[in-house]
């Protein structure tokens, strides 16, 4: 939808008449990887060894930036609309983003007028009736608006000035390391592949 995006889940209720008299949209999240894990499925499904440990890791800061960002506006728009919207993460997700925003919250998201945001948050358990398998387990219910999720993120104290100088510093110190390593035709390894890169591409 133009000035909006798209939601992964709508529940509606849809009169008799095809109106649409309430609604709630859903969005899920799990959380990306960077590096990659496909050449170890792909060693596993063919029962071979790795020549070597894969590199991954999970993306915790991606799925901060982008899936607060996008909750923060749909819930704006969700306010004006008199609705809510329900972001369905896992327990793990959830206290990450807590730990970087303690935003006001409630577990009265049915009664408080304030709320447009509701985080529904699962983990996984053993399934007893698929032995190797996992099934979701509702964990926590809380609700806030987008208002407070915004405040949350925007109004923290500032790191000292001197601890931002500091990084420029070693930032300086590593890029002179490696332009000496360069024209010395020494380049470290991985940076043979970038080096044609533009910085549109970089």
């Amino acid at each position: 939808m133009a000035g909006f995006g798209n939601v992964d889940f709508v529940i509606a209720d849809v009169g008799a008449d095809n109106e649409i008299e309430q609604f709630l949209s859903v969005e899920l999240q799990a959380i990306d990887i960077t590096g990659s894990v496909f050449k170890a499925y792909q060693a596993l499904r063919a029962g071979e060894d790795l020549d070597k440990r894969p590199t991954y890791g999970f993306n915790w800061d991606n799925v901060y930036k982008r899936y607060i960002t996008q909750l923060i506006r749909k819930g704006y728009f969700h306010h004006h609309w008199k609705t809510k919207i329900v972001a369905v993460i896992p327990e793990q997700v959830y206290q990450y983003i807590l730990g970087r925003a303690a935003f006001m919250k409630t577990a009265d998201v049915k009664n408080d007028p304030q709320v447009n945001i509701i985080f529904m948050t699962y983990c996984l358990e053993s399934d007893p009736t698929r032995p190797g398998e996992f099934r979701p387990r509702l964990v926590t219910v809380e609700g806030t608006s987008h208002t407070n999720l915004q405040n949350a993120i925007l109004y923290k104290d500032a790191p000292l000035k001197e601890a931002f100088t500091d990084q420029i510093r070693k930032s300086l110190v590593r890029a002179v390391n490696l332009a000496d390593l360069i024209d010395a035709g020494d380049i470290p390894e991985g940076l043979e592949e970038h080096e044609n890169e533009g910085p549109l591409n970089s």
